[in-house]
């Protein structure tokens, strides 16, 4: 199945800058059952990017965060494409007038994804991969050389809340990397590794709508990446998968090594 990716950029761009950026600095935020936080922006992007992909492609079906699990596992389980769309990844981040967040596309064919697009608002930056184009920002290409970094000199992006106590405590005890961020937004970090904004990585859980646009973009901008079971990150399921990612081949068996993942 081939789509061209800009279209799609003709649909998230505009939506994200007129309903994200005039919400942002003015927001009222909720509370989901899961204890999340979920504003009116999440649900006005969603319902608008869901309106304009039927349209364009109605021979697709739509899946969005802020579903119902039963719906979600219905559209996930359809053999037509699937679209996943997070309408706003980096929620606590928006709601806290902290500018980073981001909207994710991604379309799940055949039970793999063929397509991904990220837009960071903020900065106007959009991210990009399909079968049939390379990974982009901007149009520029997405490309990591070997950093020539060791473990030791490399800039980490850890996410410790979902890691358990026991590996959290072996990082700040036996630090492995030179310096450790957390941003607050998966789509993001994935995408800035592929800008090679920082070189490990290491989530201990996301969803689906998360990371399946921007791993795909990780890895077709040349990175390497498996959960801490060393499997694929990417499953056409709803259930939460680990992240442990690297910018170059040296680095990931160094990174996969300390972390002890088996069968990379």
């Amino acid at each position: 199945m081939k789509i061209d990716l800009q279209p799609l950029r003709d649909i998230l761009i505009p939506a994200a800058n007129e309903i994200l950026l005039s919400h942002f600095t003015q927001v009222e935020r909720e509370h989901k059952t899961d204890g999340s936080v979920i504003t009116k922006a999440d649900l006005a992007m969603q319902e608008s990017v869901a309106i304009k992909l039927a349209s364009v492609y109605p021979e697709t079906v739509f899946l969005g965060e802020e579903m119902s699990h039963e719906e979600q596992s219905h559209l996930l389980a359809s053999s037509k494409p699937v679209w996943c769309f997070d309408p706003l990844d980096g929620t606590s981040n928006f709601a806290s007038g902290i500018p980073y967040f981001s909207t994710s596309l991604a379309l799940i064919f055949n039970e793999k994804v063929i397509l991904g697009l990220v837009y960071d608002p903020v900065r106007d930056e959009c991210f990009s991969a399909s079968e049939d184009e390379a990974a982009n920002l901007n149009g520029q290409a997405l490309s990591m050389s070997k950093s020539g970094l060791t473990l030791s000199q490399s800039t980490a992006i850890i996410d410790f809340k979902r890691l358990s106590a026991e590996l959290s405590t072996r990082l700040v005890t036996d630090i492995p990397y030179s310096s450790q961020r957390s941003f607050g937004s998966v789509a993001l970090d994935w995408c800035w590794l592929a800008a090679n904004r920082g070189h490990v990585y290491l989530h201990g859980r996301s969803n689906i709508w998360d990371y399946s646009a921007s791993n795909y973009i990780f890895r077709k901008a040349g990175g390497y990446s498996c959960t801490l079971s060393g499997e694929p990150v990417f499953t056409n399921e709803l259930i939460g998968r680990s992240s442990v990612a690297a910018t170059d081949k040296d680095l990931f068996d160094e990174w996969t090594t300390w972390l002890g993942v088996s069968g990379v």
